[in-house]
This record gives C-alpha cells, structure tokens and sequence, in this order.
C-alpha cells in the first residue's frame, strides 16, 4: 500500500511539474466575455437632460428598437406629453404618439420575468396595448411601481410592461415635467385629464459615450 501511495504522489507531483511548465496561454483558463455594457442615451428636453442607461443586455429586443429611434432621430422633436401622479410618484409618458412617419413596427413583448428588470424610481418602459404592440412611446417611473411589472399569476393580460433602462442624471427633470399642469379636457379615456397642458419638447436623443 505504502508503495502504490508512493506511486500516487509521484505522479500528481510529476503532472503539476508539467502544468507548471506550460506556456501561460496554455495554462490559464481563459476568463468568460464580460457582458455588453450599458448604452447611454441623453434626451436633451425644452425642460433640461435627461440622461438614461439602456440596459441591451438585459432586454435586448426592447433596447434595441429604442436604440433604433435614436439612431434614426425619429425621437427628435416628439414631446413628453402625459404625466400620472404627483410630487415623487407616477409616471411621464412620451415617445412618437402613433406618428406614421415616426413609428417603426411593434416589436415582441420583453416581461420583468424574463429580463429581471424593474419598474422601481428611475425605470423606462415600453407604453403599449396589448403584448407585442409597443412601437416607439415610452414612460418613466417615479417611485416604485410593481404593479407595472409581470404578473404571471394574475388571470388576463398578466404580461405588464416592458423595462429597458433608467434613468442616471436628470430626475430632478422628470419631477418638473410630472409636476407641470395638466390640461382638464384634453385626452380620451383613462388618459383624460393627463395631458400636459405645455407639452416638454424632446429636442434630441443621442447616444454619448
């Protein structure tokens, strides 16, 4: 037994003699690709910036027809048009408001269940009807909304909406436009009585570094 215990150490001693030995490219594991980092988006409003972090890594398909609107500048010149609640909590809406000559097609319906994502102080997300409509309006949140999040137990549309990125500078600015008066006779629906009565202009939406 000695001489097979002998024999074992041996040779283990002899194998990490020869890892050792390798070049350092052969004898590192080599380390797993960092995931994409967050795209940065300013939205230079008639209010003041709004800087946001797209989160394309962790809803892609959401992100990414964001992106596309910057990219495309179909953003520049739409208003920030609708706010729900008060002081630090609700929503503002805006986006291209069913433009023809702005929206891109609807594209497929990204839940918090899937991407892990949010809708607490700061998110943007997708406005939508049913799932699978969104196009190119979107809303951030003030304070914390979980009921806008997925609710897979819920019967009916338990899909909520869909979040993409937050806000990292400029709250103070999304507070002035929830905080701005609202129109009593404009809008349909529910959304009567949200509409800002002086629309925030979106003067631009660029990609910085």
């Amino acid at each position: 037994m000695r001489a097979v215990a002998r024999d074992f150490i041996r040779h283990v001693a002899l194998l990490l003699a020869a890892l050792l030995c390798l070049p350092p490219a052969l004898a590192q594991v080599p380390a797993a690709s960092p995931p994409p980092a967050d795209v940065r988006v300013a939205l230079d409003t008639s209010a003041g910036r709004i800087l946001v972090a797209v989160h394309l890594a962790k809803a892609p398909v959401t992100a990414a027809n964001f992106l596309r609107y910057v990219d495309q500048k179909r953003f520049d010149g739409t208003l920030f048009y609708r706010g729900v609640g008060s002081a630090d909590y609700g929503f503002v809406q805006g986006g291209a408001q069913n433009d023809p000559k702005r929206v891109l097609p609807p594209i497929a319906h990204e839940p918090t269940s899937r991407t892990g994502l949010t809708h607490d102080d700061g998110a943007l997300s997708m406005a939508r009807y049913a799932p699978g409509s969104a196009t190119g309006d979107f809303f951030i949140v003030l304070g914390k909304m979980p009921g806008m999040d997925a609710q897979p137990q819920a019967p009916g549309d338990n899909q909520g909406f869909a979040v993409f990125a937050h806000v990292v500078e400029g709250m103070d600015v999304v507070r002035a436009i929830l905080a701005a008066p609202k129109s009593p006779a404009a809008g349909e629906g529910v959304m009567k009585g949200q509409m800002l009565e002086q629309p925030v202009k979106i003067i631009s939406a660029r990609r910085v570094p």
